[in-house]
């Protein structure tokens, strides 16, 4: 339980600002009974027009914020007639209650309505209280008794805090709406990400399994033709096909760890580094691969890495599925603004696909995939035949490296 005083007349004070109503209430109907209720009792005791009439200064502030305009123009009616009619000797009402008619006015209409509004119930006001001799001439640095003084500064305060306080308002609601513009963004931004996510996971994922479920199926039929004539090479197939299997395993974890979001079971992510596997799996295929690689292609950023070994990844995927064992030339060159990355292989055999070859149909996600991954370095891919038969995919990341140079080391090859 809270026991600071100040923490509750806070929380007193939110749950009253709350409810507009209670001070429309109390401002109106308070001052209004406390007129009704003190009038009688002065003496001489003014009649019951005396009392209604004074009633009706108050009255009004019942619809303050529906209605400002018509307030104050019926409380300055009032007024003049409660100084015509003098209905309660010796009591004038000064402009002590006009002034919450004219903060009304100042805070909930526009300036352009406002002012021009407050000085003509204060034009009227003044006006009325000097004609009818209740109070002499202005006065600099007088406020009492009640001169035309009294009645600018109260009028002049009224109106600044009441303009001050629908200033507050106005920032307020562009805040608030500000605010909900922010929330809403940051909601189709959130969208947007996991849709991107998913697009990107499903993308690895497709890479992955189209990969290794190639080269399981390249491998397993090369087996098959192997295992009568020469058993012990075809139980090397079949571990090279368990091997295969275990690395799509490990990959496909790795993926579907990003989902579950368990960042301590997953492993990294594939790297230029490692590329050496895409190698050696499509050489356990049959495939005999000459790779030319530049020394410094390790050091890339990360995503850059990532995209470069999909694309290998992919396209050596087609090669698995339609082409089968045969010549690969893999090259990854770089130089100081792009990464060039070639993927070739040979003609087809003159006597024909190897036997029990059969390509393996595909989704046609590969070459998208490739495209897309492109795309997002701003860079650009050509797939199509080699001019000396076979199939060639180029792919080039621009704009992804800083403006000084980067050495390159002369190229290694591959073993084959």
């Amino acid at each position: 339980m809270n026991t600071d005083p100040r923490a509750a007349l806070r929380e007193a004070y939110r749950r009253f600002a709350g409810r507009p109503w209670l001070t429309d209430l109390a401002l109106g109907g308070g001052l209004t009974a406390f007129d009704v209720a003190t009038l009688p009792a002065r003496d001489p005791a003014p009649g019951p027009a005396g009392v209604a009439l004074w009633a009706l200064l108050t009255l009004p502030l019942f619809w303050r914020r529906r209605h400002p305009r018509t307030v104050l123009a019926a409380m300055t009616v009032a007024f003049v007639l409660f100084e015509t009619l003098d209905p309660v000797p010796g009591k004038t009402p000064g402009p002590y209650l006009l002034i919450f008619g004219v903060y009304a006015l100042a805070r909930y209409t526009p300036v352009p309505v406002s002012l021009p509004g407050a000085v003509l119930s204060l034009t009227t006001a003044v006006a009325t209280d000097l004609l009818s001799g209740r109070s002499g001439p202005p006065r600099l640095g007088s406020l009492e008794p009640i001169t035309a003084t009294t009645f600018v500064a109260f009028y002049g305060v009224a109106w600044l805090l009441g303009h001050g306080r629908r200033r507050i308002d106005i920032h307020a609601g562009r805040l608030r709406e500000l605010n909900d513009r922010l929330r809403a963004e940051r909601e189709i931004n959130a969208r947007q990400a996991v849709v991107a996510e998913r697009a990107r996971i499903a993308r690895d994922l497709h890479d992955v399994v189209a990969h290794h479920v190639s080269a399981i199926a390249v491998q397993a039929r090369a087996t098959e033709e192997v295992l009568q004539d020469d058993p012990p090479g075809g139980l090397r197939g079949v571990a090279r096909i368990a091997e295969t299997a275990d690395t799509a395993l490990i990959e496909m974890r790795r993926i579907l760890g990003l989902l579950t979001a368990r960042r301590a079971d997953i492993a990294p992510e594939p790297s230029l580094v490692h590329i050496d596997r895409l190698f050696g799996a499509v050489e356990a295929a049959g495939c005999r691969v000459t790779a030319t690689l530049d020394a410094s292609i390790g050091d890339l950023p990360p995503a850059i890495q990532v995209s470069a070994y999909r694309i290998v990844q992919e396209a050596l995927t087609n090669v698995l599925k339609h082409a089968g064992p045969t010549d690969v030339l893999i090259a990854l060159r770089q130089d100081r603004s792009t990464l060039t990355i070639e993927v070739e292989n040979g003609p087809p055999s003159p006597e024909g696909p190897p036997s029990g070859h059969r390509p393996v149909p595909g989704s046609g996600r590969g070459l998208i995939n490739i495209r897309e991954r492109v795309a997002a370095f701003d860079g650009t891919l050509h797939a199509g035949p080699h001019p000396r038969g076979g199939w060639q995919i180029t792919a080039t990341l621009a704009g992804i490296f800083g403006d000084s140079p980067v050495p390159v080391a002369p190229p290694q090859k591959a073993p084959s």
